[in-house]
């Protein structure tokens, strides 16, 4: 069904208001009519029956009688396009969180509405067919290639983010080049790459975790607490196990102790800090009412690399 065009699933927009009748003649008109919709928005057309606005049920009940519709409804209305399909209409009441939307052809006249009902009814069968494609996912999905269907817009909405690398990559660099007494070392130069690997890769699962959990959810600090506590004694333990196993394998390779603890520390301190970040960044962005998804990833590996780099020199200094 999500291939489906929108208007095979069209209800009625009614009651629909006139933008130059009065308050007045308009609540006589829906006092007589049989035709409401099951979801009530009182869209404003035009004489040609073009959409206009969307009065607020509050504005509409207490102004004066005499008053005009077109002066206390709002021109900021979200409408569907009668091409659209069920899946990109799904996209909407993720997006806007309404009850309902207008569907207008392209001359901008309404010839119906779809209501939650549709939307709800996709997830029911979705769920009771068990499918592995998840009603979100493909949502996000499609948001995401809707975003790129212009290269040029696509470019400019990807390019900065990714300077994130580029300017994690410099600071790493330089962080390896303050470090050169360390970071030359024969026993730990080649350990850098798993180390900052191991660092990247919870960080991003942290990320992919965070995202997850903000979907549908408007953040808050007390929801991030908790979300950083928990991430923070997951990321130790995952630090602690992967320290564990490269440090006994170091050991067995160099036969040093002061290698295999400098590992050890480096990786458990560096994934700990770095599941943090990676549960952070998007919650970080959320709050400041920026979209996590494309700028999530870039930074928090940008970070992860710069803070599992300074752990793991500052600890290799001190210990070797």
């Amino acid at each position: 069904m999500l291939a489906d065009p929108v208007t095979k699933h069209l209800v009625s927009a009614s009651p629909i208001l006139k933008a130059d009748e009065t308050v007045q003649q308009s609540l006589t008109a829906l006092r007589a009519s049989n035709d409401v919709g099951r979801i009530v928005y009182f869209y404003v057309v035009d004489e040609d029956h073009r959409l206009l606005g969307v009065v607020a049920s509050r504005r509409l009940l207490l102004s004066p009688p005499e008053t005009i519709i077109r002066s206390i409804m709002s021109a900021t209305v979200i409408s569907i396009p009668s091409t659209a399909t069920v899946l990109e209409a799904c996209e909407y009441f993720t997006r806007y969180k309404l009850l309902a939307f207008p569907v207008v052809d392209e001359d901008q006249k309404i010839l119906g509405a779809v209501d939650v009902d549709l939307y709800t009814a996709e997830i029911m069968e979705i769920d009771r067919r068990q499918d592995s494609d998840d009603l979100f996912q493909l949502i996000g999905v499609h948001l995401t290639e809707a975003s790129q269907r212009n290269s040029r817009a696509a470019f400019l909405g990807r390019f900065p983010w990714l300077l994130c690398n580029v300017l994690g990559g410099m600071l790493a660099a330089f962080i390896a080049d303050a470090y050169d007494d360390v970071a030359t070392l024969a026993v730990v130069a080649p350990f850098i790459a798993l180390v900052t690997a191991l660092a990247e890769s919870v960080s991003i699962q942290s990320v992919s975790l965070a995202l997850q959990a903000l979907h549908g959810q408007h953040p808050t600090w007390a929801i991030f607490s908790r979300k950083a506590a928990f991430e923070v004694i997951v990321g130790a333990l995952l630090g602690i196990s992967c320290g564990l196993s490269v440090g006994a394998i170091a050991f067995l390779w160099k036969g040093s102790w002061a290698v295999s603890a400098s590992l050890f520390l480096g990786i458990a301190a560096g994934v700990t800090a770095s599941a943090l970040v990676g549960l952070s960044i998007p919650f970080v962005l959320r709050l400041i009412r920026r979209d996590p998804q494309l700028a999530s990833g870039p930074i928090a590996l940008a970070l992860s690399d710069v803070v599992t780099l300074l752990f793991y020199f500052n600890l290799g200094r001190w210990i070797l």
